[in-house]
């Protein structure tokens, strides 16, 4: 009996080996796509952010002659030699007497439209007069326009006046024909009173007439009565 123990425990020693081997080697024969793979964690938030760029540094503004005599200005750097004035435009002749510079300005109102600079006096003397003529020339619309506006409110006074005036004259003119209305009213009044009256008239002085021709005749009646005892008094 125990022969038989050893020996079914060694066939079954056998056999957990040659199942060990077998398992080894269909894992070794496994295909790559039927093997667990190897997980890697990825920054998915990172990959859809782009990737910005520093922004550039601000490029330096470049200097203007403009703002250069600008700043002399206000600095009180430089002096006025030369100035003209036509409308809303000008030009300037300035001069920076520490380094003999010459700045030559054409401006409308108070801002610079064109600066040259130069350190030379006639070049600076022929700008200047290149740009008073061009200041006259810029300036004919301003006036021209400054000119009718003024010619365009003196007309407006003008017409204002006129109105007024001829306001005035038609209400003289209309009171006039009320008064002339009121007076032919009061003529025509007067004149129908006065045929009235005229024919008051005629009929008292026949009235009159009347009672002086009874009284007449009373009288007359009177004086022969009187006449008439008088010769009978003589005759007794």
């Amino acid at each position: 009996m125990n022969v038989h123990f050893i020996r079914a425990t060694a066939r079954m020693a056998l056999l957990g080996t040659a199942l060990s081997g077998l398992a080894a080697c269909a894992s070794a024969q496994q295909p790559e796509a039927a093997r667990p793979a190897v997980q890697q964690v990825e920054d998915t938030q990172a990959a859809s952010t782009p990737v910005t760029p520093p922004p550039p540094a601000p490029a330096a503004r470049p200097a203007s002659t403009v703002a250069e005599l600008q700043s002399l200005i206000q600095n009180r750097q430089v002096s006025e030699l030369r100035t003209t004035y036509n409308g809303t435009y000008g030009a300037s002749l300035l001069f920076k007497p520490d380094d003999l510079t010459y700045y030559v300005a054409l401006f409308q109102q108070k801002d610079f439209w064109r600066v040259v600079k130069t350190q030379s006096d006639k070049q600076a003397e022929a700008t200047y007069r290149a740009f008073a003529s061009q200041s006259m020339e810029l300036a004919e619309v301003d006036i021209q326009r400054i000119r009718l506006q003024a010619e365009y409110a003196h007309n407006e006074k003008l017409l204002a006046s006129r109105n007024a005036q001829l306001s005035t004259l038609q209400a003289d003119n209309t009171l006039r024909m009320q008064q002339e209305e009121q007076v032919a009213a009061r003529q025509q009044q007067s004149r129908q009173e006065a045929t009235a009256l005229a024919d008051q008239q005629k009929d008292v002085r026949q009235q009159l007439r009347d009672l002086q021709r009874q009284i007449d005749a009373l009288q007359a009646q009177q004086v022969q009565l009187g006449g008439a005892g008088a010769s009978s008094k003589r005759g007794r």
